[in-house]
């Protein structure tokens, strides 16, 4: 059994902070709760405590911590998020999305609602796809805030979230565990990656890893489009995507509308060429730069010479988010994307990456790699540091993957395979299930986890490493377990092609 280590001790007592208690609510001998008031709170090295205050949440009490670092002028905060009644002695750690390094709502809500002590940051930057904080001055990039979104804050709020909830309950964190999609993937791979001992389970899906290349990649639909000059209509796009699936929907032994794997899809748009597509009451014919088009978006973009930088858009894969043309809030690219180009390389707020030419491109993309790669790129395939301390990694991506292509993801294990010794060792400790079908976190036409959590928690506490993570539509109406990579869940040649029970890992 791996018990996560208090903290206290090894924390320098100078940096302690001690508030004044306010009690809000009954004693906890009286009404069997723990009163939700401040605490005292150590800081992590190299902060600084500024404020902690304590407010009272329909059923768990929310201790908000700020900090901050001397000389970086940032302000960052730091909730989490305490259970008055049923705390399991576990800690969830909530990831984000997109530039927003947190979730203070639902996420956060629901971890305490599970018995979880919660925790998550906001990394002293704005949210969602604001990036107005990378810029100090024009032409300069704000180091310590891209640094805090990076690596540092999650880490720090790692750091706080076990303290505070000793300080809270008067005993240590049992386990502690990470949950995260999207940036939320790629912070947890940070996580194994640079802090190992700070959590026992990472649970981190679709994760941004090779960000440094992932967040110039995915701007590559709209310069082939752009430098085409061929910009064809969502019709067009939808008979592209229709086809390629019709074409390989079988090759995993059973036709359900969904490519199982993409990267293993043959099929040439080109075939498509001529064909009549009904568009808003009008036919429109498929033409060859149409195709030419679809062809460069799913091979990925690649260099002046012509090769390979990068994988490109699954095939099945809904088009909207990269490839969006006319009216579409997309037309002008994957937002994530456009705000790096924007705010870290061109480091100017209104740069128009439209008017990069494909020689342009291959240079951002190599700049991206050189700036940044050594901050944010989360792609060190060695994880033997995580593995000494008994960690397990736990990841599902959608080969339907619309925003962040699964390509990266599997480079990712591959190069962590060729590092720690090949599939197998690495399996012990690192888990990753394909979900056909699926798109970003979830949805689409496939199968998604229902509880990978409880899967990972299984795992870390029980050592039931999971051979299969059961998943199922939104709907219910299809099932399917999912397997352990490299092993493909398969059609067994009868039964309910809509039934778990009718396929097996191979």
């Amino acid at each position: 059994m791996r018990r996560t280590r208090t903290l206290l001790p090894a924390l320098p007592l100078a940096a302690l902070l001690v508030t004044t208690v306010t009690q809000l609510a009954p004693s906890a001998a009286a009404a069997e709760t723990t009163a939700c008031a401040t605490v005292p709170v150590t800081a992590p090295s190299g902060a600084k405590i500024e404020s902690v205050q304590a407010e009272p949440k329909p059923g768990y009490c929310e201790i908000t911590v700020t900090l901050t670092h001397p000389g970086a002028d940032d302000h960052v905060k730091v909730g989490v998020a305490l259970p008055q009644t049923g705390w399991t002695g576990r800690l969830q750690a909530v990831g984000g999305s997109a530039y927003a390094a947190g979730d203070f709502g639902a996420p956060l809500a629901q971890a305490a609602k599970d018995g979880y002590a919660g925790v998550t940051t906001d990394a002293g930057v704005l949210t969602g796809l604001d990036t107005s904080w990378a810029l100090t001055a024009p032409g300069k990039v704000n180091r310590p805030l891209l640094t805090n979104f990076a690596t540092r804050s999650v880490h720090e709020a790692a750091l706080i979230g076990k303290d505070v909830t000793q300080r809270f309950y008067h005993r240590p964190v049992t386990y502690s565990y990470w949950n995260g999609c999207s940036t939320g993937g790629r912070q947890g791979y940070s996580e194994a990656q640079n802090y190992p001992g700070d959590f026992d389970g990472i649970l981190a899906n679709a994760p941004a890893v090779h960000w440094t290349q992932f967040a110039v990649a995915t701007l590559w639909p709209q310069i082939v489009m752009n430098q085409e000059h061929d910009f064809p209509s969502a019709c067009v796009f939808t008979a592209f995507r229709q086809a390629a699936v019709k074409a390989c929907d079988a090759n995993d032994g059973v036709r359900d509308g969904i490519v199982d794997r993409p990267d293993e899809c043959s099929y040439d748009p080109r075939s498509l060429i001529g064909t009549k597509v009904l568009c808003d009451g009008k036919e429109i014919a498929v033409t060859a730069k149409d195709a030419d088009v679809m062809r460069k978006i799913w091979a990925g973009p690649t260099d002046e010479r012509g090769r390979k930088l990068w994988d490109g858009l699954p095939k099945g894969a809904d088009f909207t988010w990269l490839a969006g043309t006319g009216d579409s809030p997309y037309a002008t690219g994957f937002p994530v994307a456009v705000k790096w180009v924007q705010s870290f390389l061109a480091k100017q707020a209104d740069f128009d990456v439209s008017k990069l030419s494909y020689s342009q491109f291959a240079q951002v993309f190599r700049q991206s790699v050189r700036e940044y790669d050594d901050v944010i790129g989360t792609a060190d395939p060695d994880l033997s540091a995580f593995r000494r301390t008994g960690g397990k990694l736990l990841t599902f991506v959608g080969t339907d993957d619309q925003l962040i292509p699964p390509g990266g993801t599997l480079r990712y294990r591959a190069e962590v395979e060729r590092a720690m010794g090949g599939s197998h060792r690495v399996n012990d400790f690192y888990r990753l299930f394909l979900a056909p079908g699926v798109e970003h976190c979830g949805g689409g036409t496939g199968a998604t986890p229902t509880n990978p959590l409880g899967a990972l928690v299984d795992w870390v506490e029980h050592g039931k490493a999971p051979a299969t993570l059961a998943a199922a539509t939104a709907d219910g109406k299809q099932t399917r377990d999912l397997c352990a990579y490299p092993r493909v869940s398969r059609y067994k040649g009868y039964g309910d092609p809509a039934v778990a029970s009718s396929y097996r890992c191979r």
